[in-house]
């Protein structure tokens, strides 16, 4: 039988932390999307068409590249104050890959590191 492995995301659309579960301890990782607002700028004094473009691509990686995390793991809860994480589930939902692993989403505020660790322990019980 697999081990029930479990994974924290607290996310917006600029940053993504991710945070493993073990018994005693969580380690943080940090996923940065591409797509900053000094890119925004840059691509829209050229045009609204592509920076509109440049973005959906530069999401897209950002949302596979966690995507590639996720598949490591049997539970995920996403939680963060934006859209990201609803849109990062219908990203993932694409993929067959997805379809055994239990993702849940939550609404949650900015948050301190400390924040995250216990949002995460209490989600899972730890």
């Amino acid at each position: 039988m697999k081990k029930v492995e479990k994974l924290g995301i607290w996310m917006d659309h600029a940053k993504a932390h991710i945070l493993h579960s073990s018994i005693d301890t969580i380690e943080t990782k940090t996923i940065s999307s591409k797509f900053t607002h000094l890119e925004k700028e840059h691509s829209l004094n050229k045009s609204e068409n592509l920076m509109h473009h440049k973005e959906q691509h530069q999401q897209h990686e950002y949302y596979k590249e966690i995507g590639n995390v996720i598949k490591n793991y049997n539970e995920v809860v996403v939680f963060g104050p934006t859209d990201a994480k609803v849109e990062l589930v219908n990203f993932l939902k694409q993929d067959r890959h997805f379809d055994n692993i239990k993702i849940v989403v939550e609404n949650a505020d900015k948050m301190t590191e400390h924040q995250e660790y216990a949002f995460v322990k209490a989600h899972f019980k730890i």
